[in-house]
């Protein structure tokens, strides 16, 4: 089957999910189209079955801000007719959905059917999309694709409390391919480079954005540190950045906290972790959190959105209140300070990933497709 997937080609979870299930599809026999404005981070690779399609932006000056949706829905349905795809999986209900309502429509009148599947990722519905401005289209462009799917039960219960929708919604979990996470890497995972042997290791990775609070976790970082010998390393970047390196330097912590920018090695730096800090505000599933379960991680994070979805109470890790940053800290110290704790919650973690395999998810879009992906 020759499938399009639109997404935001970014460092977020929604991106990385989209790219990640693409080259999963195309893995299996199936033709994969990426429609988006640059080449997506995970996307590293092609091949005859692997497509990226540029959307172009044209500069006129009537417009302080280029109509993407315009560009995008034009590119769908250019790629669609070229190639002859048979379905448009679209990342994030803004502006995707919407857009590819409008290809699905230039395409009836050429007497092309397409199917269109949207998947809603979090911030695209519980901040940006109930926003009044925005409300009725997003409701109108999910109500009127073919199938929807969210990625946690919180984010489709958010979705049905903020908007009129008379969709069935299906959950489909985010998934991560286990095998890539595997911490014992022939020597790879080189922790000296890091840390001293008896100093443990915690991560955060974001985009730095207020929702993450990025600020709480080099606060509770600061707590551990006086109890347990530690470094932290900030993965990521965004307007909070800033922010929290002025924090740092302020708690005199700029020995012990690394900020290491967007990364491609991921993989490589959560093999490093013993303990990974997710304060957010707000996370519909907790992509983050799941890689660092993969690479066997303990996990600190909120009780927020789909977190407890991911993040097992007492078991993979700790749930605290938004902005607890005590209940946080002291959980942390309570994994950390025990070597035999640690390794719990670690090889649980680990165990529980496992439930969030590519292998358990894509059958799951069989399903939704309405192909066999064997």
């Amino acid at each position: 089957m020759k499938i399009g997937i639109v997404c935001y080609p970014t460092f977020g979870g929604s991106g990385i999910v989209a790219t990640e299930l693409g080259i999963a599809l195309a893995d299996k026999g199936h033709e994969v189209h990426f429609i988006t404005y640059n080449q997506p981070v995970r996307l590293d690779y092609f091949s005859h079955r692997l497509h990226y399609h540029e959307v172009l932006m044209e500069e006129y000056p009537l417009f302080q801000y280029q109509p993407y949706e315009l560009a995008l829905s034009s590119k769908m349905v250019e790629i669609v007719e070229k190639y002859g795809l048979q379905i448009l999986h679209v990342h994030y209900a803004i502006p995707h959905a919407y857009a590819a309502y409008m290809a699905k429509q230039m395409l009836k009148e050429k007497g092309i059917h397409i199917k269109v599947v949207t998947t809603l990722h979090g911030t695209d519905i519980t901040l940006v999309g109930s926003h009044p401005n925005y409300k009725t289209a997003v409701a109108f462009s999910i109500n009127h694709s073919d199938v929807v799917t969210a990625v946690s039960e919180s984010l489709k219960q958010d979705t049905l409390r903020l908007f009129d929708i008379t969709k069935e919604i299906e959950v489909i979990y985010n998934f991560i391919d286990l095998e890539k996470y595997e911490k014992t890497q022939q020597g790879e995972c080189q922790r000296e480079a890091l840390a001293t042997p008896d100093e443990r290791i915690l991560t955060h990775i974001s985009n730095f954005r207020p929702v993450k609070r990025v600020q709480d976790v080099i606060k509770i970082f600061d707590r551990v540190q006086k109890e347990v010998p530690s470094k932290l390393l900030m993965v990521g970047d965004g307007p909070d950045r800033l922010m929290a390196e002025n924090l740092v330097a302020s708690l005199g912590l700029s020995e012990k906290v690394l900020f290491l920018g967007n990364s491609h090695e991921i993989k490589k730096i959560l093999c490093y972790s013993d303990l990974f800090l997710l304060p957010s505000e707000t996370e519909s599933f907790g992509l983050a959190a799941l890689e660092a379960m993969a690479a066997s991680t303990a996990i600190i994070s909120t009780n927020t959105g789909g977190l407890p979805e991911v993040n097992l109470q007492c078991e993979t890790g700790f749930l605290s209140n938004v902005g607890d940053i005590d209940d946080m800290a002291e959980n942390a110290i309570i994994i950390l300070k025990d070597e035999s704790i640690l390794n719990t919650f670690k090889e649980n973690a680990r165990a529980h990933a496992k439930k969030f395999t590519i292998d358990a998810v894509l059958p799951q879009y069989k399903k939704v497709y309405g192909i066999n992906l064997d």
